[in-house]
């Protein structure tokens, strides 16, 4: 394995970060699932051992995963991938989600994780290092803001999910099949509609 374990600060003995690898699937799909539970969002969460190793460890991967094992028992992890600002003119890193398990945390784990991705973002001259947080979760924007981490109050997030971008793709405004919809109706904005 990879092994990235910081060198400091202070960490749990026995502590160990390393990229996933296809014996990780099974072990990181739960503990996303765990992350969206804590998250409230579990409605939300459709992971599964098959799409961690599509898209999180086999070599068509969009973003890299990184897990936190004290001795055999994983305890966290790490999901990341790159980035590029126009303005810096560098690319950068995005860490689309960082957790650790309730029973690990206050340790130093979350701290180590995110090293080891401020590291890998170093090592690539990344220009910035980017995450969300949930406005609710206070232990997290404080350990944030801790690392030297600065809240954007000036972005906005904005988002579409499949059906909007499917929608929107497609130049289909009103979600029924018509001659202007480039999916010709079989695109998943148009899934609740066949019914």
């Amino acid at each position: 394995m990879d092994a990235l374990t910081p060198a400091s600060p202070p960490t749990p003995a026995g502590l160990r970060i390393a990229r996933a690898t296809p014996l990780d699937a099974d072990t990181l799909s739960d503990l996303i699932h765990e992350l969206a539970v804590f998250e409230r969002l579990e409605a939300q969460c459709r992971i599964t051992p098959e799409a961690v190793e599509r898209h999180l460890i086999g070599p068509l991967r969009s973003a890299e995963a990184l897990v936190a094992w004290i001795e055999d028992a994983p305890v966290g992890f790490a999901v990341y991938y790159r980035t590029f600002s126009t303005f810096a003119a560098r690319p950068g890193a995005f860490i689309e989600d960082l957790y650790v398990r309730e029973r690990f945390r206050h340790r130093g784990i979350g701290r180590a994780l995110l090293t080891a991705v401020a590291r890998i973002a170093h090592r690539s001259n990344a220009g910035r290092l980017e995450w969300n947080t949930l406005k609710w979760n206070e232990n997290a924007r404080r350990f944030y803001s801790s690392a030297g981490a600065k809240e954007m109050d000036d972005w906005l997030l904005l988002r579409m999910e499949t059906p909007e971008i499917g929608a929107f793709a497609c130049a289909c405004d009103s979600g029924k099949p018509s001659a202007a919809c480039g999916c010709g109706g079989k695109g998943p904005h148009h899934a609740a509609n066949t019914g």
